[in-house]
């Protein structure tokens, strides 16, 4: 198998780069939650880059990502990888360009865009600079956003998915059972249970209420890279219609990211975010741009714990628990917000993992 793959390696690179390049080392590189992995290839050849990046995909790559996503009257017909890069490439967005397609065979080849993850590039740097750089993440969601949204193609698969109600729903429930659930061996009591799936409804329809554009879904610091000053684009595969803040919350909120974007910051970038909007799109943000956001942030942390239990439970992969935390303080410091969700609230902060 290494072989075959070595003298595939070979073979796209000439393809592409001339029939004078070699691949002269070939590196593993850290992969994601996915099934995919990703190999650095060393080239050498004149009018070839240093270096390019092989995806490879485990299972040809047609199937959908994400199982929840599984929506489509018809299975993808290609790559949804390919499909939405091609999309976000005509639109300016800084994504990888793409080298060679051997999907069929288990293969893309991308240009190399370095190492160096958004929230890599932000540590240890003041508040001044952590805002430059995500002020350039916000300039290119609201490429994908606005004029996404304005070129709306039904031939991308991104135009045929939204974040609705019943993926919301889906996300509730994926929490309550492995982040409360099978985290603890044990069902929740039927009346708290009743509470949060009552509060969770109704923040799930009011989100599928909310205008729809188009987001990327995993907008956040380890999907985007920093690369002689300009931020790239990854992972964008999953893109589909959801409420206008989704991403956004998911930039400035996930994970670890409220230690580097504090509460100063974030004012200061929602603020950006307003009048660059603005600025684009020729019409105000919503009057309803903040409660919209907060509730994105909120069903945001709650989908990431469950998920990274998900992950650890059933994927063996427990080292995204180590963002447990961070996620369950962000939760604590949206949940005031709500007054009108107090009751599940109160049931959040007894289940939640401490």
């Amino acid at each position: 198998m290494e072989n075959e793959r070595a003298a595939l390696f070979d073979e796209l690179v000439r393809k592409r780069f001339g029939t004078r390049t070699a691949v002269r080392g070939v590196q593993a590189l850290a992969g994601d939650a996915s099934t995919r992995r990703y190999a650095r290839l060393q080239l050498e050849g004149p009018g070839a880059p240093p270096s390019v990046v092989a995806m490879l995909l485990a299972d040809r790559g047609i199937a959908l990502s994400s199982e929840e996503l599984a929506v489509l009257q018809q299975p993808p017909a290609e790559l949804p990888y390919l499909n939405v890069h091609r999309f976000l490439s005509r639109l300016g967005v800084a994504v990888p360009e793409l080298y060679a397609d051997a999907s069929e065979r288990g293969v893309l080849l991308l240009e190399d865009i370095g190492d160096v993850a958004l929230w890599d590039a932000v540590q240890r740097q003041s508040a001044e600079a952590v805002q430059r750089l995500y002020e350039r993440a916000i300039d290119q969601l609201l490429i994908i956003q606005i004029e996404g949204t304005r070129r709306h193609d039904p031939n991308c698969i991104a135009f045929q998915q939204a974040f609705d109600e019943r993926l919301y729903t889906w996300e509730f429930e994926h929490f309550i059972e492995y982040g409360i659930e099978r985290r603890l061996g044990q069902s929740l009591p039927a009346d708290e249970a009743a509470v949060l799936r009552r509060h969770f409804a109704v923040i799930a329809r009011r989100l599928d209420a909310a205008p729809r554009y188009l987001n990327h879904r995993d907008f956040h610091s380890w999907n985007l890279f920093v690369q002689d000053g300009a931020i790239r684009v990854i992972d964008f595969q999953d893109a589909l219609l959801a409420a206008g803040p989704y991403d956004l919350a998911t930039l400035l909120g996930d994970r670890d990211t409220p230690h580097v974007v504090r509460p100063d910051v974030e004012a200061a970038l929602l603020d950006y975010y307003r009048q660059r909007w603005e600025a684009l799109a020729g019409e105000e943000v919503p009057k309803a741009f903040a409660d919209v956001y907060f509730l994105c942030a909120l069903q945001k942390a709650l989908k990431v714990v469950g998920r990274f239990y998900f992950l650890d439970i059933e994927k063996r992969k427990p080292g995204y628990l180590r963002y447990i935390p961070s996620t369950v303080r962000q939760i604590d410091r949206i949940l005031p917000r709500f007054p009108e969700h107090a009751e599940m609230a109160g049931v959040l902060r007894k289940w939640l993992p401490r």
